[in-house]
C-alpha cells in the first residue's frame, strides 16, 4: 500500500470517526442545506456553547466542515458543510470491461433481466449465460421485462463456456452460479434471489428492481477497457 493511500484512508477514518456521535451527524444533517452560526445550531440541537464549539471544532479538524466569518459582522462565524468530503468518505471504487457477462445457473431469468436492465442503462454492451442454461427463458421473466419496459426479444439461454470472452466482466447473480464457477475466475457476485422459486409476478418485479438498483451503482463506476 502506498503512502498515499494510507493518508487516503486516514482521512476517511477521521471522516467516519467525527461522524460516529449522534451530535455531530445531528449538526451534519442541518448542514446538508444550509450554513449556520453556532448559535442557530443550538436551537436545532441545544447544547452548552462550550460543548457545540467542541463539536463544531472536531467536524472542522477531520475536514468535513469549514468555518468562515461573516461578512457583515466579523465576530459571528458561519459553517459550511464540505460534501466532498463526505463523499469521498466512500471509496472510488473502478471496474474495467470490454463488455459485461451477467451469469445465473440456468440463465433463464436473473441473468436475463440483469443484461437487458445494464443494455438500457449502459453503452457498455452486456449479455447473460448460464452453468446449466435451462431450454428456454422463464415465462416470469419475459413477462416481468414486458412489464418494466426491457427488450429481450430473441433471448434464449446459453452456456457460459460458449459466451465468456477475454476483458469480459463477470458478474454472478446468484449464489449458486458464483460458488460452482472456479475460483480462478475474475467475477463480482450480487446474491439475488430466484425469483422463479416463488414464481409470482410481485418476485419478479422485485428482482427487476433489486437490479436496477445494483446497475446503477456499478454503472457510475464502470470504465470501459
Amino acid at each position: 500500500m502506498s503512502t498515499e493511500s494510507d493518508q487516503t484512508l486516514a482521512d476517511r477514518a477521521a471522516v467516519f470517526a467525527a461522524l460516529a456521535e449522534p451530535t455531530r451527524l445531528a449538526i451534519v444533517d442541518h448542514l446538508l442545506t444550509a450554513d449556520a452560526s453556532p448559535s442557530e445550531l443550538r436551537a436545532v440541537v441545544p447544547m452548552a456553547s462550550n460543548l457545540m464549539a467542541h463539536h463544531l471544532g472536531v467536524l472542522v479538524k477531520a475536514g468535513v466542515v469549514s468555518k468562515s466569518r461573516s461578512e457583515a459582522d466579523a465576530r459571528r462565524a458561519y459553517f459550511t458543510l464540505n460534501h466532498s468530503a463526505l463523499d469521498g468518505a466512500l471509496p472510488a471504487v473502478r471496474h474495467r470491461a470490454h463488455r459485461i457477462v451477467f451469469v445465473c445457473t440456468q440463465n433463464s431469468a436473473r441473468s436475463q433481466l440483469a443484461a437487458a436492465i445494464w443494455n438500457r442503462r449502459s453503452s457498455v454492451p452486456a449479455t447473460s449465460a448460464g452453468t446449466e442454461p435451462a431450454q428456454r427463458v422463464h415465462p416470469g421473466a419475459v413477462a416481468a421485462a414486458v412489464r418494466h419496459n426491457l427488450s429481450m426479444r430473441g433471448t434464449k439461454p446459453r452456456y457460459l463456456g460458449d459466451v465468456l470472452a477475454a476483458e469480459d466482466l463477470v458478474i454472478a447473480v446468484c449464489d449458486h452460479a458464483h460458488e460452482s464457477l472456479p475460483e480462478v475466475l475474475p467475477r463480482l457476485h450480487w446474491s439475488v434471489r430466484d425469483p422463479a422459486r416463488a414464481a409470482r409476478a410481485s418476485a419478479f418485479d422485485d428482482t427487476v428492481g433489486e437490479l436496477t438498483l445494483r446497475v446503477e451503482r456499478l454503472a457510475t463506476h464502470l470504465q470501459t477497457t
